[in-house]
């Protein structure tokens, strides 16, 4: 859609005019639709640098605590999705892609993921949809851990819509959209590669009926 293809345009030209070392830049996509928009953003930064990012794709199931939804007291099996890296992590810069921030715990997990692979200089979070800064508990959670650790030298957050509703001041680095939407509605985002269209439709919780579409 015009109005995702921009977003993502402006966060590949935002990345590439403040990264020091685009070379040592990684994009790494977590299952399923944060894949895409990591392969996306990477043919958009080839295009303006000439430099070809690497891309891998990151599998967090193994360190969600909400793995595994219930369901009437039944756990539903999780679908093994493999996590592939392609270049060694330590001292370069990860842009961890997912598509919508919703409780932060995906970003907590991928987080954990990554710090097993290697030890990057920096962490960065570029999502689609933003909705956890409503609170911006979950992504100062986050922040927390990765400074009690120690390793990374600078924390940006990267949001390709940003949702609002913030309570505390937490400002991410990179915004492509602002959405405003109301505190009842659940934000869905639909990709080409896994849905056969690019729109990003909100719901109202209640109901379940989509409310507005942005395409």
């Amino acid at each position: 859609s015009g109005a995702m293809a921009r977003a993502l345009s402006r966060i590949a030209h935002e990345l590439i005019e403040r990264s020091t070392a685009l070379e040592d830049v990684v994009l790494v996509g977590i299952h399923t639709r944060g894949l895409p928009l990591a392969e996306r953003l990477q043919g958009l930064v080839g295009e303006r640098s000439g430099l070809e990012l690497p891309v891998g794709a990151l599998d967090i199931t193994l360190h969600r605590d909400d793995a595994s939804i219930r369901n009437g007291g039944e756990a539903r099996p999780q679908v093994a999705r493999a996590t592939e890296v392609p270049v060694p992590l330590d001292g370069r810069t990860v842009v961890l892609v997912d598509d919508v921030l919703s409780t932060g715990r995906t970003i907590r997990a991928a987080i954990d993921t990554l710090l097993e692979l290697g030890r990057p200089e920096r962490i960065q979070v570029a999502v689609l949809v933003d909705r956890v800064l409503s609170t911006g508990r979950t992504i100062r959670a986050a922040i927390d851990t990765l400074l009690e650790l120690g390793r990374p030298e600078r924390i940006q957050v990267a949001v390709l819509v940003d949702r609002g509703h913030r309570e505390l001041p937490i400002r991410p680095d990179y915004v492509g959209k602002n959405l405003p939407t109301a505190r009842d509605e659940r934000v869905q985002v639909q990709l080409v590669e896994v849905d056969g269209v690019d729109r990003v439709v909100l719901q109202r919780e209640a109901r379940g009926e989509p409310k507005a579409e942005h395409a």
